[in-house]
């Protein structure tokens, strides 16, 4: 995936990235108003494919499902120094690839292009020449990632199951 980079610091939280007052709205209304808490533009700059890279502690803060309003606003990716473990897990349950990679994090620049390989956790800045290598997840989560989220790599390793049940 190629992308812009939108850049943000420590600590971003669930509150900063979906703010409270939507949340009994709808995903297309959460998705409009996506890290509004901290860049009140960011849905107006964000395109297709653009990446968010922020510093320590990502997405702290409440268990809130913050990362639907940025798959929806079209972020492919979330480089960070770190997540906190709640985002993580949601992210990587609804198949938002993530990667941990503090250099990167502490490097890439408001603007930059990325080209983002999330399965090999390869991160290219064409502009600099750079390129960093991410920490990997466990091969088991980067299926879920694969497969869009936790729900459809369970539907497909049912039928797997089945099939291989039907062979014998």
């Amino acid at each position: 995936m190629t992308g812009r980079v939108h850049r943000f610091g420590d600590n971003v939280d669930t509150d900063m990235i979906m703010p409270a007052r939507y949340l009994g709205h709808s995903r297309a209304e959460q998705s409009r108003h996506a890290m509004e808490g901290v860049d009140s533009d960011f849905t107006a700059k964000v395109q297709p494919g653009d990446v968010i890279v922020a510093g320590r502690n990502f997405g702290c803060g409440s268990a809130r499902p913050a990362h639907r309003p940025l798959q929806d606003a079209g972020v492919s990716c979330v480089i960070a120094a770190s997540f906190a473990n709640l985002f993580m897990r949601n992210a990587v349950n609804e198949g938002l690839p993530i990667l941990r990679c503090p250099e990167a994090a502490r490097e890439l620049r408001e603007g930059d292009l990325v080209e983002v390989d999330h399965e090999g956790g390869i991160i290219r800045c064409p502009a600099t020449g750079r390129v960093y290598q991410a920490e990997m997840f466990p091969e088991f989560i980067r299926q879920i990632i694969r497969s869009g989220g936790l729900i459809p790599y369970a539907r497909e390793k049912v039928k797997q199951r089945v099939q291989e049940r039907e062979e014998k």
